[in-house]
């Protein structure tokens, strides 16, 4: 691998659109002394390439920020890879917003007879945790807060504090990163050339943020290459496919945090 050995990075698995295959379905994973911590969604594009950049290794911890299928859609690959590993079996954590939790299950675990013999319950595979504003995951606390995309509290966004926030699916929130992006985090944003009513374009992103806020963003989850380029040739960072920035470490937790 070519992740940092020390400290904290995030990888980007994929960075595009859902129509935007070549790029890869938008995922990543938080990485600690070069090896992967927290993988956030599990989109299929997405698990290919992180299959590939960790050695065929699955992902043992993961944040779902939404279910539309670019972010969920390899999860039955995902069961595959889990349940029939007995090292792993019901040990792959899987954090889920709790309002999320039953179109999770509609979505990918309610399907009849999840193995053609029987026997088996798709979510025998996970040790699945639904979580509010903040869980902890191997002695870190993370936020968790709700963003702009489709239908409300459908969508959610991460934040390991000091260190990094991840938007999702979201239009701009400037009122959820006045809060939540409060330390210097490094910002991997939403961005297309173009917005939509569920996705942020560039112009939305300099309209409703403040120039500082613009310069942490990276952003993901454009519809092609030449759109990439486009968002650099305006000043922006981009995030590539299978690029890998390195992050500040996180902060200590306090209750006054």
């Amino acid at each position: 691998m070519d992740a940092r050995r020390d400290g904290w990075a995030l990888r980007f698995h994929g960075v595009g659109a859902a129509s935007a295959v070549a790029l890869g379905s938008a995922m990543a994973t938080l990485e600690r002394d070069g090896e992967p911590w927290l993988t956030i969604d599990c989109g299929g594009e997405g698990l290919t390439a992180l299959l590939d950049d960790y050695g065929g290794r699955f992902p043992s911890a993961l944040f779902i920020t939404h279910v539309h299928l670019d972010h969920v859609a390899g999860m039955e690959r995902l069961f595959v890879g889990s349940y029939f590993d007995p090292a792993r079996r019901g040990k792959v954590r899987l954090y889920v917003p709790a309002p999320l939790v039953p179109w999770l299950h509609r979505r990918v675990g309610e399907y009849p007879n999840v193995l053609a013999e029987g026997g088996a319950n798709f979510w025998d595979a996970f040790q699945l945790i639904p979580v509010g504003d903040a869980f902890w995951h191997d002695g870190q606390r993370l936020e968790v807060f709700p963003v702009r995309h489709h239908w409300p509290d459908t969508a959610f966004g991460l934040r390991l504090r000091g260190s990094v926030v991840w938007s999702g699916d979201t239009r701009p929130i400037p009122e959820m990163l006045a809060r939540h992006a409060d330390a210097r985090e490094l910002i991997a944003h939403d961005c297309a050339l173009h917005g939509n009513p569920s996705h942020s374009g560039i112009d939305d992103l300099e309209r409703e943020y403040p120039p500082e806020l613009l310069r942490r963003c990276v952003l993901y989850h454009y519809a092609s290459a030449a759109d990439g380029e486009a968002l650099r040739a305006r000043g922006h960072r981009v995030a590539r496919p299978g690029e890998v920035l390195a992050l500040a470490a996180p902060l200590a937790w306090t209750q006054e945090a």
